[in-house]
């Protein structure tokens, strides 16, 4: 899933690559990923983008008073192409949820809103006021953004397991599973930690683990082509889908935790002192 230093690559690069420049035409492929109608995408038509913006996990497109914002969620992604291909993507057919002509079609650059798989989750609403979106109404404060104490305040009296509560967008924005695993390896937190039970020494370590590496990614990611972001993600992790690997830090094996739908990664030699965590979602887990 695109996390907060993906997410503000992209915006970045819409920013450099996009501004000024007329909407040609919006193609529709996945009425599904559409969650409001009204304005149609057809309002954006003619129209110079003016803007491009980031909240949480949510990207913007800004074109006048209108945003087209969309939530890539776990497999989706922005595809971009210096010229457009002019014939609209057949719906139904391919990843394609959305297509952004940024000029006359087949003449001019613009971008694909796509999405593997079969679970299709990503969402694209069209609105004049970003906080009409449900996910960045709920938002709490941006992980960039979050001073010591706003840390301490946000997991104060939480019973969560940290790892649950760092990925909680209602609590902090922006971190998804790959971050909150090097997060918490860079602090020496077992990720099965309770959130509101971290000594003063712990939430300190917490926050400049939580600084350390959303600004590093950022650094690394932001003025990459789109296409490369994901490579160069994967190259700056150093335990998530690692498993089995040496721990870069102390060589430790890297172990996995693994759930229904997803699984995260962590040290046993750095973060929970030599000892491995059950594997298994109704054991009796390590605080």
């Amino acid at each position: 899933m695109p996390e907060l230093p993906e997410v503000q690559a992209l915006a970045v690069h819409l920013r450099e690559h996009a501004l000024g420049r007329e909407i040609g035409r919006i193609d529709v492929a996945a009425l599904s990923a559409l969650k409001t109608f009204d304005p149609p995408p057809t309002a954006l038509h003619g129209r110079p983008v003016t803007g491009a913006t980031r909240w949480g996990k949510h990207l913007g497109l800004q074109v006048g008073e209108l945003h087209l914002i969309t939530h890539l969620s776990r497999a989706g992604w922005l595809r971009w192409s210096d010229r457009l291909a002019a014939a609209p993507p057949r719906p139904g057919k391919g990843p394609i949820a959305l297509r952004v002509h940024l000029g006359t079609p087949g003449e001019a650059p613009g971008f694909d809103l796509t999405e593997a798989g079969t679970q299709k989750r990503l969402a694209v609403w069209l609105t004049a006021d970003p906080t009409a979106v449900p996910g960045i109404a709920a938002l709490g404060p941006d992980a960039l953004g979050l001073s010591a104490d706003d840390l301490a305040a946000a997991l104060a009296g939480n019973t969560g397991r940290i790892k649950t509560v760092l990925t909680d967008q209602q609590v902090i924005a922006g971190i998804g599973n790959a971050y909150s695993d090097e997060i918490l390896h860079v602090a020496r937190l077992s990720p099965f930690a309770t959130a509101g039970r971290l000594s003063d020494s712990q939430l300190a370590a917490l926050h400049d683990a939580l600084h350390t590496v959303l600004t590093d990614a950022v650094g690394r990611l932001v003025g990459q082509r789109a296409a490369m972001l994901k490579g160069e993600k994967r190259s700056g992790l150093r335990v998530h889908a690692r498993t089995g690997l040496p721990c870069p830090v102390c060589a430790d094996t890297i172990r996995e935790v693994s759930f229904a739908e997803r699984s995260f990664q962590y040290c046993p030699g750095c973060q929970t002192g030599g000892k491995v965590l059950a594997d298994r979602r109704m054991s009796r887990l390590l605080k």
